[in-house]
């Protein structure tokens, strides 16, 4: 199996908040092309800049055609993600991705 086909675990950290953006930004885009998994199972505490960063790491996700999925989501992800926008920012499949 190719380092491509290999699903790229990544823990995001319990704090994203303006600090955290950049490091994150830059750890996804490092990944870029390969099938990820993001651990958000110690977030506490999401905010809008880190948002914006997984919000378009989806985008460029679903355009590569690779697979990007957010794992174990904490209370505190998953209610600050509704709270920015409801379901559809739930990282649900698109056209067969997840």
């Amino acid at each position: 199996m190719s380092e491509l086909a290999v699903t790229a675990q990544v823990s995001l950290p319990p704090v994203l908040d303006l600090q955290a953006a950049e490091p994150l930004r830059a750890e996804l885009m490092a990944l870029r092309g390969r099938p990820m998994a993001l651990d958000a199972s110690q977030v506490t505490r999401l905010g809008g800049l880190c948002l914006q960063v997984l919000m378009s790491a989806r985008k460029i996700w679903v355009e590569d055609g690779v697979c990007l999925t957010v794992d174990q989501p904490s209370s505190g992800f998953s209610e600050q993600l509704a709270a920015f926008g409801g379901p559809e920012l739930q990282f649900q499949p698109e056209g067969g991705l997840s």
